[in-house]
Order: C-alpha cells, then sequence, then structure tokens
C-alpha cells in the first residue's frame, strides 16, 4: 500500500508545525494505545503503546524489535492509517508504502494483475507501471511467475508480491513489518541489495523484526519496551 504525502494525523492534542526542508519524513509524537482485556472487569484495558515517540528522517535504514505482544505491529497500522492511535500525531510527508506482515492481494489475480491494479490505484501511467514492475521483478527474482495466480504461489513468493506491490509506487518511506518472513537464502540477499540501493536514493526504509541479526546493515536499531520506543 501507498499513501500520498503530505498528509497530517492528529489524535487527541495538538501538534506545533515544523516544515524545514531537514525535518524528518515521518515523526510520530506521543502515540497512546491500548486495549480492552476482557469485558469483566468492566474498562479494564491494557496499555500496549504509552507515548511513542518517532521520527525517521531520509536516507537512513532503521529497524524496530520488541518482544511478541510488544506494540511492533500495532504502531505500524498506526503509522500508515490503518488504525487509529488513543492520543498522539503523525506527521509525515512524500509516498509511504507498506508491506504487511500478512499479504493482502486477491487470490484469483496474477502477479502481473496485481501490479496493474495497484498501478492504477496510486496513478501511475502504464509506462512507469511497467517499468517499475520489471525492475521489482528483476531485483526480487520471480519474473518467471508473473502470469500465476495469487493462490497458486508458494509463501517465499507470495511474500515477494507483497514487497513489490509496496515498492511499485518508488515511495520516499518504505514501512516493513517482517518482510523477509519466508525468503530463501537468495532472496534474503536480493532484499538487501534492494533496501541498501533505496538508503543511497534518499529513500527511508524501516523494518520491524522479532530480532535483528545483520545489524550492520541498520543505521538506527530501536527497540519497543514496556510501550515506547528506545535507541538500542
Amino acid at each position: 500500500m501507498v499513501h500520498e504525502h503530505g498528509e497530517h494525523i492528529q489524535h487527541g492534542r495538538n501538534m506545533q508545525n515544523g516544515s524545514r526542508s531537514h525535518d524528518p519524513v515521518l515523526r510520530a509524537s506521543g502515540i497512546t494505545k491500548s486495549y480492552r482485556r476482557s469485558h469483566w472487569p468492566f474498562g479494564r484495558t491494557r496499555d500496549v503503546l504509552a507515548g511513542v515517540d518517532l521520527a525517521l528522517h531520509p536516507g537512513e535504514v532503521v529497524g524496530l524489535t520488541g518482544e511478541n505482544g510488544s506494540g511492533k505491529s500495532t504502531l505500524m497500522k498506526i503509522l500508515v492509517g490503518e488504525m487509529r492511535a488513543d492520543q498522539g500525531t503523525i506527521s509525515r510527508s512524500g509516498r509511504l508504502g507498506y508491506c504487511p506482515q500478512t499479504p493482502l492481494v486477491y487470490g484469483r489475480l496474477s502477479c502481473d494483475e496485481h501490479f496493474d491494479l495497484f498501478g492504477r490505484a496510486y496513478g501511475m501511467t502504464g509506462h512507469a507501471m511497467a517499468a517499475s514492475r520489471e525492475s521489482i521483478y528483476e531485483e526480487l527474482g520471480f519474473k518467471r511467475y508473473a502470469r500465476t495466480r495469487a493462490d497458486q504461489l508458494s509463501g517465499g513468493t507470495l511474500a515477494k508480491l507483497n514487497l513489490g506491490l509496496a515498492l511499485l509506487a518508488d515511495p520516499d518511506v518504505l514501512l516493513l513489518d517482517e518482510p523477509s518472513s519466508g525468503f530463501d537464502w537468495d532472496t534474503y540477499q536480493r532484499f538487501w541489495i534492494l533496501v541498501a540501493g533505496r538508503r543511497a536514493a534518499g529513500r527511508t526504509v524501516l523494518i520491524i523484526s522479532h530480532f535483528v541479526v545483520d545489524e550492520d546493515r541498520f543505521d538506527r536499531i530501536l527497540d519497543i519496551r514496556a510501550g515506547s520506543v528506545v535507541a538500542r
């Protein structure tokens, strides 16, 4: 999924506006989120995010880790607008690409048809969509499945399609929730080459993972602890 530039989301309180060119491409301030634990006792909730602050800058690759249930995916969904925060503000500029942990695809459509559908939704020209699609096929190595229906793809190839759809419109900020799950070793290496290319082009990448293996590939690594984001 890709969201257009200039979007500002506000929940619960005001945010001072800054417009300097060196400002972050995405900033979250004071994000809170709680879930009701059960219907009894009445009103009892579980705090997941307790005032998260996060700023992403152009041309950096950031890792976000945390234990299961720490709020990583909840924060990601709030950043892309899929879920509403209880309180806090989010500001972003440029296109936002989102690769969810569970692929959002249509089983009866082929890979080519998915790219065509998403390209139209993004408002891309036919030439731009085709050029981006071919580049993604080449970078991730699944051109031979171009005409294969999504419900006939292996888990690894489906993960490539999921990532490719997030990349299609060349977003300024790419948010990835466990993107390499199901990748084989070759695809894993291709993935990091692709990420390095986006960094070199001044794009920003945020990668959520349960744990980080190749720490040297990141510019920063952040942890979610007790509902807050802290630098490792």
